[in-house]
């Protein structure tokens, strides 16, 4: 590839604070043409090792970069509990309430004492039926509809590709259309089964329904709070004092 006096000025000037081009292979292949119009800068001090990754996804290859010797603080990772809750436990729960007297809550005059009682009772059933169980690991989110003949099919499309982009040849590009549409009607058909199988076997359809539509859609239950509000470099975490913060806010905004 030939080397413009604009590379030239740009890699002395980025020479100057001590980064450097590091991509020098052919990024985009299209029939006869070769460029590289994407690049990575990174300092001049690292131990690195880039190579190409043809995904098959445009004419345009990803890069790969592997960085050595680097050093990442390491995240402590407590571990958490959840509560097995299913239909047995459910039986549980509503045997034990049933046979609980509450005798200390209807003998009693004290409102306070009354409400106490009752809560303590209910409590000592609940925990009882729905015991806590440890999870040594967040649950990851994969993709159980991506089947072996699905990630064949993946891999040989990937090589209809690579030959698409080395000869120039008409039926062998229809061909290669041809295939790619053919596989998308059957990811999607498999991805159908899945989900249809997932509501099926639930209990509560709308709410898996949501569940799906939120992880297609990349929406979390962890994206959905605030973790934090900073207001005149002070940091508040706690939520109902953000929900204040902003309340008194907007309480101002609307009355001036």
């Amino acid at each position: 590839m030939e080397m413009s006096n604009n590379i030239k000025c740009l890699d002395n000037l980025l020479a100057i604070y001590n980064l450097r081009s590091i991509v020098h292979f052919p990024t985009r292949i299209v029939d006869n043409s070769k460029s590289m119009i994407d690049n990575i800068f990174i300092d001049a001090s690292r131990n690195y090792v880039i190579e190409p990754c043809i995904n098959g996804l445009s004419d345009h290859d990803a890069q790969l970069l592997f960085i050595s010797n680097v050093f990442l603080p390491v995240i402590n990772r407590y571990p958490y509990y959840i509560r097995i809750i299913n239909k047995d436990a459910i039986v549980e729960f509503q045997l034990q309430l049933s046979w609980e007297s509450w005798e200390d809550v209807v003998s009693s005059t004290d409102v306070s004492l009354m409400f106490n009682n009752f809560l303590n009772n209910y409590l000592r059933y609940y925990h009882s039926s729905f015991i806590k169980k440890k999870e040594r690991k967040p649950q990851v989110r994969t993709n159980q509809w991506l089947k072996k003949g699905i990630r064949i099919s993946c891999n040989r499309k990937k090589e209809l590709f690579l030959l698409c982009r080395l000869i120039n040849n008409y039926n062998l590009k229809m061909y290669y259309k041809i295939y790619c549409n053919i596989l998308s009607k059957v990811i999607l058909a498999a991805k159908c089964m899945h989900f249809n199988k997932i509501i099926q076997n639930s209990e509560n359809k709308i709410k898996s329904t949501w569940k799906i539509i939120n992880e297609e859609k990349g929406k979390f239950k962890d994206s959905q709070n605030m973790k934090f509000l900073r207001i005149n470099n002070k940091t508040m975490f706690n939520q109902e004092a953000m929900a204040n913060t902003f309340n008194n806010y907007f309480y101002l905004w609307l009355t001036v």
